[in-house]
């Protein structure tokens, strides 16, 4: 029975922030991946799980668009969406939102992604995993409209 995907929060550390006390830009990158993270393990596919299986997914690419600073010991909702898939590589779009008024926009920030197999060349999950490729297009309907929520 598919889960409901839920957004990700994330409480901004000391070590995050800068002589500013603001979160340092490279961070934002961070939560990208933490929110891929905890997407996995939502969908039930963790990363080692994948991995152990010989699936791994390398960011190609990466954009942030920095709204509003993120103070230190704020917490930030970050919601992702599967704008694109091609059987191979795939692109997520996020937003982070202050996480007590989502009218407040921190980062519009985008990734792109593809499959590789254990030894680092393409791999069409489609027909390698179909099990992990089945997960992935169920998820991807609610993640497409995820975002808008």
């Amino acid at each position: 029975m598919k889960k409901e995907i839920k957004p990700y929060y994330h409480k901004v550390q000391y070590y995050e922030t800068d002589g500013m006390r603001i979160v340092h830009h490279s961070n934002y990158i961070r939560w990208m991946e933490e929110t891929r993270t905890d997407y996995l393990v939502q969908a039930g596919f963790p990363y080692d799980v994948l991995e152990s299986r010989g699936i791994l997914f390398p960011v190609l690419s990466v954009s942030c668009d920095y709204k509003t600073a993120v103070p230190f010991g704020g917490t930030v909702k970050i919601q992702m969406q599967l704008d694109w898939f091609d059987g191979l590589r795939y692109g997520v779009s996020y937003i982070m939102t202050d996480a007590d008024d989502e009218s407040i926009v921190h980062l519009t920030g985008t990734t792109t992604h593809c499959f590789l197999n254990k030894d680092l060349r393409p791999m069409r999950i489609k027909k390698e995993a179909p099990d992990v490729y089945q997960a992935f297009m169920e998820y991807a309907n609610e993640l497409r409209g995820m975002a808008a929520k």
